[in-house]
């Protein structure tokens, strides 16, 4: 295969970094063909063949595809792999394929049909880069903050580069520049004015501190805050939950060392006192099936079939409704 074929693959958490990676490689495709028709699909709701048929059909209006696909750890079936086997025989070089995937590594076959020059993975910072990569993002922009500060930004925010900006950016808003970002500006803007996501509900279902029923009351008021926001889909939030327990399954089997980050390992400790490794997985199992069913028609039903998806999560421990009466 040669080594300029059109399809690469960017994995790991650190969205920050992939996305500018994924945006330079749009430029530079902009740059080479000029006007492109340019996808993103996730692949827990759009099957891989509709991916393929633009890839393969091009357009009449423009002088390219470029196509990001999410979830990418999802291509594991043969006909999936085959398509793009077969699709690599003979591609145009103006259609581009990058595959997206927030863990470490896909399907072995999928990532044999990638030339090596052609995968990256990205690795969340390290904890020392953390506090000089804050510090430097006000400075930057124009602002000083103070390190105790900085580091409250980093203690509520998800350790990546793109959450990391964008949480920031909040106060390039709300202060003049040169403003010194204190203690009482980070509990103002993100305390109080939080945006909740997917993420943000794993935090609060995950705080072992506090009973189910809390756990269950507070977790559904997330759900609602979401579902009534912009960022309001049910597949994302389905994502989200199932890259957080993948992670914790992850912590079972590897310990402390495979997460990274003071805030993250203290989530996951937590974490791992409400589920077992067992109950860990059966939750992801129960993540597909609330996914599928919404996707096969459920929409009408769908935040009654979320409710439902976070008491078996919280309260069952990763039982489903129908399964009750079966011994755990």
């Amino acid at each position: 295969m040669a080594k300029t074929a059109p399809i690469y693959l960017y994995t790991g958490p650190e969205f920050g970094k992939r996305n500018d990676a994924v945006e330079a490689l749009r430029s530079k495709h902009k740059k080479q063909f000029g006007v492109i028709d340019e996808h993103s699909f996730y692949l827990l709701e759009t099957p891989f063949s509709q991916v393929m048929t633009i890839l393969q059909s091009g357009t009449l209006f423009s002088d390219g595809v470029f196509i990001v696909c999410k979830n990418a750890e999802l291509l594991k079936k043969k006909d999936e792999i085959q398509m793009i086997a077969d699709w690599l025989e003979n591609p145009e070089d103006s259609a581009v394929l990058v595959l997206i995937s927030d863990e470490i590594s896909v399907d072995s076959k999928l990532e044999k049909l990638i030339p090596q020059s052609n995968r990256q993975k990205f690795w969340e910072m390290f904890d020392n880069q953390k506090l000089p990569w804050v510090v430097d993002f006000f400075r930057q922009n124009g602002y000083r903050i103070q390190q105790t500060a900085a580091q409250m930004i980093l203690d509520m925010v998800e350790n990546n580069t793109q959450s990391l900006k964008n949480e920031c950016s909040r106060f390039f808003v709300c202060f003049p520049k040169e403003h010194e970002i204190t203690e009482a500006d980070v509990d103002s803007i993100l305390t109080h004015n939080r945006e909740e996501t997917a993420f943000t509900l794993f935090n609060q279902i995950a705080d072992s501190t506090e009973n189910e029923q809390q756990r269950l009351e507070k977790g559904l008021s997330i759900l609602q805050k979401i579902r009534l926001s912009k960022d309001n889909s049910s597949v994302m939030v389905i994502a989200g939950l199932s890259s957080c327990f993948r992670k914790l399954v992850l912590w079972h089997n590897e310990g402390e060392s495979a997460i990274s980050g003071t805030l993250m390992q203290k989530q996951y400790r937590s974490a791992a006192k409400i589920w077992s490794l067992g109950q860990a997985t059966a939750i992801l199992a129960i993540l597909a099936a609330t996914d599928m069913e919404i996707r096969s028609g459920g929409t009408q039903m769908e935040d009654i079939l979320l409710q439902k998806m976070l008491y078996e999560i919280i309260i069952k421990k990763g039982v489903q409704l129908s399964t009750l009466s079966q011994d755990y």
